[in-house]
């Protein structure tokens, strides 16, 4: 049980620096710290939830959505004068983050890896057109 608890948590890390780092490059409020302890921590309740109570595991990660959704909530920001909403994209990829430490705490580390994948690739196409006028 420790070996495969390490194994998730190995690959909550490289899932967390990914899109942490796309996130920092791009200088958004949540970066590698956020992203790597919010995929870190809804991998340690999902195994947890797995491991302690086996007969319905899926109660905890129920909680993980809404408290996350909460998270990423609460770095959404409305400007007073502008009217203008920012860090939609930032909130979303929290969430996202906690949907991947799920997956990687149910032991489905190839679905985590392809998630991260998608979610760095989804967070760079607004950039794409402003990438190729430099």
């Amino acid at each position: 049980m420790e070996r495969e608890f390490l194994i998730d948590l190995l690959f909550s890390l490289i899932c967390g620096l990914v899109i942490g780092f796309e996130r920092e490059r791009r200088n958004k409020p949540a970066g590698i710290s956020t992203h790597t302890l919010v995929i870190g921590a809804a991998m340690l309740f999902t195994f947890l939830s797995r491991t302690v109570n086996a007969g319905d595991p899926t109660r905890i990660a129920a909680q993980i959505v809404s408290g996350v959704g909460f998270l990423g909530a609460g770095i959404i920001l409305k400007s007073e004068t502008t009217g203008k909403v920012t860090n939609l994209t930032t909130a979303a990829s929290v969430w996202y983050s906690a949907a991947i430490g799920m997956a990687l705490g149910f032991n489905y580390h190839f679905i985590g890896l392809v998630a991260t994948l998608y979610v760095v690739i989804i967070n760079r196409i607004p950039n794409f057109r402003r990438d190729k006028d430099k």
